[in-house]
């Protein structure tokens, strides 16, 4: 066992793009779940040539701590391709791989304890921020290179079970989709508006203390607006298999299927359910609805002055397929199998990350 100081291991990564030889495929974000992922940012009109190589090994993290749920933006390029990322990033690669193996860093860095660290050192008025030097300045103790590896085998082989259930995952969700298409293509679409029955049950006994609203994930969620002093009364109770949307938010995603008992939801939500079960399943739409064409598509036809929006009426105008309810019910348990085998995937993320520090804290015992 010895004791490093971690900047006498790694380097910085300063190559940039600047031949421009990788675009916008190549171009990566990253996340707070320790992850690489498509970048948000617009991107129309901007050069490449200034964004810094992320090669494969490499490490690349952003400096900002605050407002960041209590955890750092870093990743870890464990795959074969060559990313760019913005120059804001900090890139780096470890120099003295002798001594110190990437994936056992990652782990370190892949722990709660690490998260707080980082944010506990990060300095700044306006931001905080964890710099550099103060990645450098970590002390880190290191067990010899072969342990290192035989904790890093463990993690990889578990690594290795998750992306593979993940790329099953992908697979079930292409069948849907293409399910989907199909139908549109083989069979005539109907208008939506003759099965929809507008929700318009106030609060006004107060009876519902349970507000939440809907994310772009097409989930609900707990409100995030301060209730106190706002008078619930107005808002729209929602029950069981009713739909909520936000009108000015819909074309990023903001409408779900409820699946709870019942809850409240701000008065300018649209809320329907399906009067007509027989004809038409409620999880059959919310596929539909929960689809990115459709998002795009309620941005073309909202209408407003201030701000646009998609409202009922207009809901009411969208046109799918709907076939025997055998067929609804099929295309559903497929999607149903995915969301199940999705949050399975989420909770095999969590567990690998909850190993990193058990592996961590076992190498430095001397567990074999």
């Amino acid at each position: 066992m010895a004791k490093y100081r971690l900047g006498s291991l790694i380097d910085l990564a300063e190559e940039k793009n600047k031949d421009n030889k990788l675009d916008l495929t190549n171009l990566k974000g990253i996340s707070i779940k320790k992850e690489f992922i498509e970048t948000k940012a617009d991107m129309d009109g901007v050069s490449l040539s200034n964004y810094l190589l992320i090669k494969p090994d490499y490490f690349g993290y952003v400096t900002v701590t605050s407002r960041n749920g209590e955890k750092i933006t870093l990743a870890h390029n464990d795959t074969n391709n060559t990313y760019i990322c913005s120059s804001s990033y900090v890139v780096f690669y470890i120099s003295k791989p002798d001594t110190l193996n990437s994936d056992y860093l990652f782990m370190y860095f892949n722990r709660p304890e690490f998260d707080r660290y980082s944010r506990f050192n990060s300095w700044g008025s306006a931001r905080e921020t964890f710099s550099w030097n103060d990645m450098c300045d970590i002390e880190i103790d290191l067990p010899s290179l072969s342990e290192q590896k035989k904790f890093v085998a463990v993690y990889r082989a578990m690594v290795e079970n998750q992306r593979a259930y993940e790329r099953g995952l992908d697979d079930l969700k292409l069948t849907c989709d293409g399910y989907i298409e199909k139908l549109r293509t083989e069979m005539p679409c109907e208008f939506i508006g003759q099965y929809l029955q507008p929700i318009i049950q106030n609060n006004f006994d107060y009876t519902v203390k349970h507000i939440m609203g809907v994310n772009a994930n097409s989930e609900f969620q707990e409100t995030k607006v301060k209730m106190d002093g706002i008078d619930i009364a107005k808002y729209t109770v929602v029950s069981t298999k009713d739909f909520a949307y936000n009108p000015s938010r819909i074309n990023l995603g903001s409408i779900a299927l409820f699946k709870g008992d019942k809850c409240a939801v701000s008065p300018m939500y649209e809320v329907f359910n399906i009067n007509n079960k027989e004809k038409l399943l409620p999880e059959y739409l919310m596929l539909w609805l929960s689809r990115k064409e459709f998002h795009r598509s309620t941005l073309f036809y909202a209408i407003g002055s201030v701000r646009d929006t998609f409202n009922l009426e207009l809901m009411k105008e969208v046109r799918i397929p709907i076939p025997r309810i055998e067929i609804q019910q099929a295309i559903v348990d497929i999607y149903n199998a995915y969301i199940t085998r999705k949050e399975i995937n989420k909770q095999l993320k969590t567990q690998i990350k909850d190993m990193c520090r058990i592996l961590i804290k076992g190498s430095l015992r001397g567990y074999a």
